[in-house]
């Protein structure tokens, strides 16, 4: 039978040897994510992008940048919300009365007629 003070050593080199995969796989996911971030454009990008179209072909709509989607009103009334995120499934959801249209990259000024047209 193993005696108290090998369980506490067999325990400690467990541990010691967990610690040092997780410190070796967080260091290549580190690496992964700093080099992805540069070849990639980030979804505000996006966002920017797709607000800057709403303001040039529809000025009728106020956009409304938050921190991760738009928020377009129309006289008042909140017509849309639109976001870019490549996880969700693309098209329409509800949030109450407020469609909620998700976008894998920039839409098109047609997409986006379409769908502002649907929301209203």
């Amino acid at each position: 039978m193993i005696d108290g003070i090998w369980w506490l050593v067999i325990l400690l080199a467990v541990v010691a040897g967990l610690w040092l995969l997780a410190y070796m796989h967080g260091a290549k996911s580190d690496d992964k994510t700093k080099a992805s971030s540069r070849a990639k454009i980030s979804p505000t990008d996006g966002l920017q992008k797709t607000a800057a179209i709403l303001k040039q072909y529809f000025p009728d709509y106020r956009v409304t940048r938050k921190n991760n989607h738009l928020l377009v009103i129309k006289q008042g009334k909140k017509i849309a919300m639109i976001t870019l995120d490549k996880k969700l499934a693309t098209g329409q959801r509800r949030l109450g009365d407020v469609p909620i249209i998700n976008y894998h990259r920039t839409p098109s000024r047609t997409q986006l007629s379409t769908n502002l047209q649907d929301a209203e």
